[in-house]
Parts: structure tokens; sequence; C-alpha cells
């Protein structure tokens, strides 16, 4: 038997955020990005290490933070403890999200599902859109009145 998920898959896939805002505090830094624990549970749910690298280097020296999403639970957190020289603007990479992130992926906190993209060398398709407030809704009826 062969169980195909992290072994094939994981390393081919990497969730790309946005960083949001950098709280810095007296016993730890924050790095707040785009993506939460709706789009890669794997860090929540078994407080899994993936590794995060920034997308562009930057020449500062790094700092040690915990990466955050923006739902605003204790367990929204794709990284902690990590070195990363980033401003807010910047993308991260969340590496080997392949088998975790979308098979995995919800719309807790109302939130629409990532994007996903195929990259092949210097070209990139857009394969899934991200879910919109309108389709996240669609189903919902009100009562009467």
């Amino acid at each position: 038997m062969l169980e195909p998920g992290r072994s094939l898959v994981g390393n081919a896939g990497v969730l790309v955020a946005s960083v949001l805002y950098l709280k810095p505090g007296g016993a730890k830094n924050f790095c707040i990005v785009d993506a939460a624990m709706n789009d890669l549970m794997r860090p929540a749910m078994y407080e899994a290490w993936m590794g995060i690298v920034p997308c562009t280097q930057r020449g500062e020296a790094p700092q040690t933070m915990d990466v955050v999403g923006p739902v605003c639970e204790s367990g929204d957190w794709l990284g902690r403890d990590r070195h990363l020289a980033v401003q807010p603007g910047d993308a991260v990479a969340v590496l080997s999200a392949g088998a975790y992130g979308m098979s995995m992926a919800s719309n807790y906190n109302s939130r629409g599902r990532a994007a996903e993209v195929m990259v092949s060398g210097s070209q990139a398709w857009l394969i899934r859109e991200r879910e919109t407030p309108a389709e996240l809704f669609r189903g919902e009826h009100l009562l009467p009145t």
C-alpha cells in the first residue's frame, strides 16, 4: 500500500501570503499575514513545523517572530519563532503545503478559500479562483417575515 499524501505532493505546493503588519511585543514579535488557519490547517491542528521563507531577500537582519493569520484565534498561526527579514507588503512562502492546503481548507470565519495557481518554469495559470463572499453565502436563506 502507498499513501501518496506528503511523500508525493507535499513539497509540490507552497502557500504564498502577504505580510499585512508587523507587531512588536515585549516577549514575542508577530508577523501578521493574509493567510490563516483556514487556508493551511496543518500547523494549528498538528503543531507541525513548516518552512517559511521571504519571497524577497532584504539586507536587514532577521527578527524572530511568530507568523500568524488575521482570524484572531489562538490557533491561527502558521509558524512560531521564525527568523525573517520582512516588511508589510512583502510576500512569504509557507513551504511543503501541497498535501495540506486545499485538501484541508475551509471557509472558517466566512473566509473564501485561496486561489490556486499552477506554475511551470516561467509560466503560471490560475486553476482555481478564490471564492467570493457572494459564492460563500449563495445557499443561505432568510426566514420568512
